[in-house]
């Protein structure tokens, strides 16, 4: 055998190794949920034959000639007994891309289909596009909703202003894609949009991000809500504000839904990511709430505080100090996997149950938005703790 394929042979083999790596939960949890030790998905969990042209004849020094820079922020979905996640793939050439990673029990061996998805342009061809949020709906289609980027013509000198807005595509079975028009809205840009899984009026309700530009929210901003016709030509009318930002606090900035959210019996489950302004730049946590079944737009539980935060090196990448998830699955066990990315640069699982999840949310006390507040409300909290411990002595 040639050194050249001695060193294709050992590549595959890393390859393989890193793949079927077991994952383990982290010694420590906080009872909401449990983190994983290793992540899920890298760059270097891209396949080999993604990244190096394997013939000798076109490259004899076996270079990588399409480099992958990170693997993060997936829709999720549980499909067929498997779990699926729709994975922004960065390549070294900054575009992003959408490739499908399944793993047969949701923590550890993921592998990438062998093509990313081909995903059909519209009249105006996408720039980018990332952040796909996938909603299997009661009118039989899984739908994929994400960010489509293009350049702002309206200024042509500034090769840094961009337009975004939410495109839709739609399958049924992840591999065949039916790209629909752009949403249509009346509150300048888009981002973070995502499909309710039921009806709602008998129409196609959209959690959605109005912003003014493309980074700031300006006078936009909070998570919006509202109808839609159909999805075939989306357009909605009208948008009001779910869950707006708030000062001091872990939503100061910008937030926006994650996935779609989880139906239990108390209400609708919400997962979605807040952002405050530091010293040291801008800070995306998660954050959980819960709104009315019936009315999925009202909000009756909102806990203080972050649900999941970057910790230690996930606090360092591309763009550090974030975590950010746009898909969650629930099992037959009502199981929750959590998977968030951090930094923009690779992606995670926490796991949780459903039951689990009602409790922090319905019984985690909610932000107070002042420092004495926060006192009285932990103070309560010590004193009764206190009461119990001198019960056991």
């Amino acid at each position: 055998m040639s050194e050249f394929n001695d060193a294709v042979n050992a590549l595959l083999r890393d390859h393989e190794t890193l793949l079927t790596r077991k994952n383990v939960p982290e010694p420590r949890g906080n009872g909401v949920y449990q983190r994983w030790q290793h992540p899920i998905l890298t760059a270097a969990h891209a396949p080999v034959f993604w990244r190096y042209d394997l013939n000798e004849s076109t490259n004899p020094y076996l270079m990588e000639r399409q480099g992958i820079n990170a693997t993060f922020n997936a829709g999720a979905l549980y499909h067929e007994g498997k779990y699926m996640l729709a994975v922004r793939v960065e390549g070294d050439d900054r575009k992003s891309f959408f490739a499908i990673a399944e793993s047969p029990n949701g923590v550890d061996n993921f592998r990438f289909w062998d093509y990313p998805i081909v995903l059909p342009e519209t009249d105006c061809p996408d720039t980018n596009v990332y952040d796909m949020r996938l909603t299997r709906h009661e009118d039989g289609y899984i739908y994929g909703l994400f960010c489509t980027e293009r350049k702002d013509e309206s200024r042509p000198e500034d090769l840094s202003a961009a337009e975004a807005q939410c495109g839709i595509a739609r399958t049924k079975d992840l591999v065949n894609w039916e790209r629909l028009p752009d949403l249509v809205t009346y509150s300048g840009q888009q981002r973070n949009v995502v499909l309710h899984p039921e009806f709602v009026n008998g129409k196609y309700a959209l959690y959605t991000r109005p912003q003014d530009g493309f980074i700031s929210v300006g006078s936009g901003g909070g998570i919006g809500w509202g109808l839609s016709e159909s999805m075939e030509n989306a357009e909605i009318k009208e948008e009001v504000i779910v869950d707006g930002k708030e000062y001091h606090t872990i939503k100061e900035v910008k937030n926006g839904q994650g996935p779609a959210p989880i139906k239990t019996d108390k209400g609708w489950l919400h997962l979605a990511h807040g952002v405050r302004n530091t010293a040291a730049g801008l800070r995306y946590v998660l954050y959980m709430f819960m709104t009315e079944l019936e009315r999925p737009w009202v909000i009756t539980h909102r806990p203080a505080g972050h649900f999941i935060a970057p910790t230690g090196a996930e606090r360092v990448g591309d763009v550090s100090n974030v975590a950010f998830a746009n898909g969650w699955i629930v099992n037959e066990q009502n199981e929750v996997f959590i998977y968030y990315a951090s930094s923009d640069t690779r992606l995670h699982v926490a796991t949780s149950t459903v039951d689990k999840l009602v409790d922090y949310v319905m019984n985690t006390p909610e932000d107070g938005l002042r420092s004495a507040a926060s006192v009285q409300v932990r103070n309560r909290l010590i004193e009764a703790n206190l009461k119990v411990l001198d019960e056991l002595k």
